[in-house]
This record gives structure tokens, C-alpha cells and sequence, in this order.
């Protein structure tokens, strides 16, 4: 099985398949990100980086609380091959299991805040707030430009 490893230098991407073999790819100067975050989002993030530091969020695919994104310190998250790395927002990775990526490949999430208390262990839940997930479809003109996703090997 194949395993695709992405990094970002400078204006490229390089995608690694096996050690011996390495593919350039210029990077499309409007690449479509498959993750936004409003600017509510981003003033608690930037309020809990105050605090914790460096921050990484995990969107899952559980019931209730659990399928809302989760903040944690960055890797306090164990995070393996069964998660896809979507992009960042704000500096932070933003993560979602394999399983719940296969379901949300085809939408632009958008991490924005409601007032309210989860019953999770993310960060912004003493805060009053909680992170919600707002989605909509890519467009068919959007799908050829999506940001690449990267994956863990094991």
C-alpha cells in the first residue's frame, strides 16, 4: 500500500511515495482550503494560544460533543494513521479520522464558536464558548483545486 507524506517548502509542495522517488508539484496560487475559521473562532484561539501555547485541533467522527472539533495543546492529541491532516487555521493543524474524512471530503468546513458548554476536554469549553463546525459543498469548479490533505505513516 502506498503511503503519500506532503511537506510545504516555500511555493512547492513535495509528495513523497517511496524514498527513491519524490514528485514536484507547483503549488496553485488559488488553492481552495478546505478549512476556514470566522473571526469570532479566531479571537478565542487566539485567547487560548495565550494560555496553553501552540494548539492543534481534532474533529471526530463520534456522537453528541464528540463530532465537534476539539482544541487540545499541540500533541496532547495521539494522532496516527488513522487521521488526515485537513490544513491549519490560525497556526493550528486541523485533523479529522479517515473514517469522518471519507463523509466531509467533498465540503469546506468553517470552525466558528457559539456560546453554550460542551461535555468534551477541549480547551474553550471553561471559556463559556464552544467551537461548533459550520460545512458547505465544494463547487464543481473548487473540487480540482482543493488543498491537499496529509497523512500520517505509521
Amino acid at each position: 500500500m502506498v503511503k503519500m507524506h506532503r511537506e510545504h517548502k516555500e511555493n512547492l509542495y513535495v509528495f513523497s511515495v517511496k524514498p527513491q522517488y519524490t514528485l514536484w508539484l507547483i503549488k496553485h496560487s488559488k488553492m481552495v482550503k478546505r478549512v476556514l475559521v470566522s473571526s469570532e473562532a479566531s479571537a478565542l484561539i487566539a485567547e487560548l494560544k495565550g494560555r496553553f501555547g501552540d494548539l492543534m485541533f481534532h474533529q471526530s467522527g463520534g456522537c453528541c460533543d464528540g463530532s465537534s472539533p476539539m482544541c487540545f495543546e499541540k500533541g496532547e492529541f495521539k494522532l496516527g494513521g488513522s487521521d488526515v491532516k485537513l490544513g491549519e487555521i490560525d497556526g493550528c493543524e486541523f485533523w479529522m479520522s479517515k473514517d469522518q474524512f471519507e463523509y466531509w471530503q467533498h465540503t469546506q468546513l468553517t470552525v466558528t464558536v457559539t456560546k453554550g458548554r460542551g461535555s468534551s476536554f477541549s480547551l474553550e469549553i471553561p471559556t463559556g464558548y464552544r467551537f461548533l463546525i459550520q460545512s458547505r459543498l465544494f463547487t464543481d469548479a473548487e473540487l480540482p483545486d482543493l488543498e491537499p490533505v496529509t497523512f500520517i505513516e505509521d
